[in-house]
C-alpha cells in the first residue's frame, strides 16, 4: 500500500474520557449521562468506583502512551502527520481540540475512535460529538477541517492478533491440571437490547462483530494449542433503568454458572476493549476475579491490546487504506474473521440514537 496519507493532513484520536482527580469524578458522571435526570447523589454512588483508584480513570493516561506510540510509528514510517486527541466526556474535549486544529490549518483529518465495534454509544455517539465539536466553531464554521471516521478495527489483524497472544499467555498462567479444559469467557460492555437490535445497517451488527472475534481468537488458540476451548460472549458495565432489557449474561452470573457446572478454571478475555480502561481495571479484575476466587475457581485475566506495536500500527494501516479509497485507488484491506471489512461511511439510518435524532458527521447521512 502507497505510504501517501493525502488528502489527510491530520490524525485526531477519539476517545470517551476520564477523571484525573477525585474532584473531578462527578463533573465527568455528570457529562457522560446528561439528559438522563440522575441525581447526583446516585453519581457520588457510582463514582467510587474512581475513588477506589484514588479519583482517577486509567484510560487518559493510557491515551498518552498510545498517542506517543502512534506519533513514532507514524515517524518511523517517514509520515509526517500531526496527531490530535480529542475526548467525549472529559479534558481535552473534542471541541476545544478541533478549534486547535483549525488554528494549526489542517483541512482534513482521519480519525480513529478507541471504541472498535459498531452501536449507537460506540459509533455513531461520538459522529454525533464530531458534529457538536464542530459546531462549537460559530461563526467560524467554513475553517473547520472535514473530519473522516476510520473503519471500525475489530476485525482487523493488528488488532485481533495481540488479543490471540494476550489469550494463550492468560491460558499458561492456568494451572497446568485445569489449563486444558478451561473456558473462554470473552468481555464486553452489555448495552440496551434495543440498541444492539439498531446496531449497523441491518442491526445486530454489536452481538455479531463480538462473535466474529471471539470465534477467530478460539480458533487461533486451537492452532497453536491442539484444544478449542468452550466458550461465551458475555457482558460487563450494565447500568440504566433496571426494567429495560440489556444484554445478557453478566460476567459475574456466567462464573457462578460456570462453577455450577463444575468448570475446571476460566480466563477472561475482554475483547470489548482496547485498553485496561476501568470497566476493565475495576470490573473484571476486582468485581469478576473476586467472584472467581470466592467460588474457589481458577481464573486469569487476558490483557487488552494498549499499545501493542501491532495495534498502533492499525491506525497507520487504516489511514493509509482510507486515503488510497479517498483517491479513487483500489485497496486490499487487511481483515480476519467472518465479517468483511466495514464501511468507510456509516450507512444512514446506522446505529440510531435510541433518544432522539441528531446530526452526525462521517457518514452517508452528514
Amino acid at each position: 500500500m502507497s505510504l501517501d496519507p493525502s488528502p489527510y493532513d491530520a490524525v485526531l484520536l477519539v476517545s470517551f474520557g476520564g477523571p484525573e482527580r477525585p474532584e473531578d469524578v462527578v463533573p465527568f458522571l455528570e457529562n457522560v449521562t446528561r439528559g438522563r435526570g440522575i441525581p447526583r447523589e446516585r453519581l457520588e454512588e457510582v463514582g467510587q468506583h474512581y475513588y477506589d483508584f484514588g479519583g482517577r480513570s486509567p484510560i487518559n493516561d493510557q491515551n498518552r502512551a498510545f498517542l506517543a506510540a502512534l506519533r513514532d510509528d507514524l515517524a518511523g514510517a517517514g509520515l509526517d502527520l500531526p496527531v490530535y486527541w480529542g475526548n467525549r466526556n472529559w479534558e481535552p474535549f473534542l471541541a476545544d481540540t478541533v478549534r486547535e486544529m483549525v488554528a494549526d490549518g489542517v483541512t482534513r483529518a482521519a480519525c480513529f475512535v478507541t471504541s472498535a465495534y459498531a452501536s449507537y454509544s460506540s459509533c455513531r455517539q461520538y459522529r454525533e460529538n464530531l458534529y457538536d465539536a464542530v459546531a462549537a466553531l460559530g461563526a467560524d464554521l467554513e475553517d473547520a477541517p472535514v473530519l473522516d471516521k476510520l473503519r471500525h478495527p475489530f476485525n482487523h489483524p493488528g488488532f485481533v492478533e495481540p488479543m490471540v497472544d494476550a489469550t494463550l499467555a492468560a491460558l499458561a498462567d492456568l494451572p497446568e491440571q485445569v489449563r486444558e479444559d478451561a473456558h473462554l469467557a470473552f468481555v464486553t460492555h452489555s448495552l440496551p437490547e434495543a440498541m444492539n437490535a439498531g446496531s449497523g445497517p441491518e442491526g445486530g451488527a454489536y452481538v455479531d462483530q463480538h462473535l466474529s472475534v471471539a470465534d477467530e481468537i478460539v480458533e487461533r488458540v486451537r492452532q497453536e494449542t491442539g484444544h478449542r476451548h468452550r466458550h461465551a460472549l458475555v457482558y460487563c458495565s450494565r447500568s440504566g433503568a433496571p426494567h429495560v432489557p440489556w444484554l445478557e449474561p453478566d460476567v459475574n452470573d456466567h462464573l457462578e454458572q460456570l462453577h455450577q457446572d463444575g468448570a475446571p478454571a476460566v480466563v477472561l478475555v475482554p475483547i470489548g476493549f482496547v485498553s485496561d480502561h476501568m470497566e476493565v481495571v475495576y470490573d473484571l479484575d476486582v468485581e469478576a476475579m473476586g467472584t472467581a476466587a470466592r467460588l474457589g475457581l481458577p481464573a486469569t485475566r487476558a490483557a487488552t491490546a494498549g499499545i501493542d506495536p501491532r495495534l498502533v500500527a492499525t491506525v497507520r494501516d487504516l489511514l493509509l487504506e482510507r486515503a488510497a479509497v479517498e483517491r479513487g485507488e483500489d485497496v486490499v484491506r487487511a481483515v480476519v474473521g467472518r465479517w468483511p471489512a466495514c464501511w468507510d461511511q456509516c450507512p444512514s439510518g446506522c446505529c440510531p440514537n435510541p433518544r432522539a435524532e441528531r446530526p452526525a458527521l462521517a457518514g452517508a447521512d452528514s
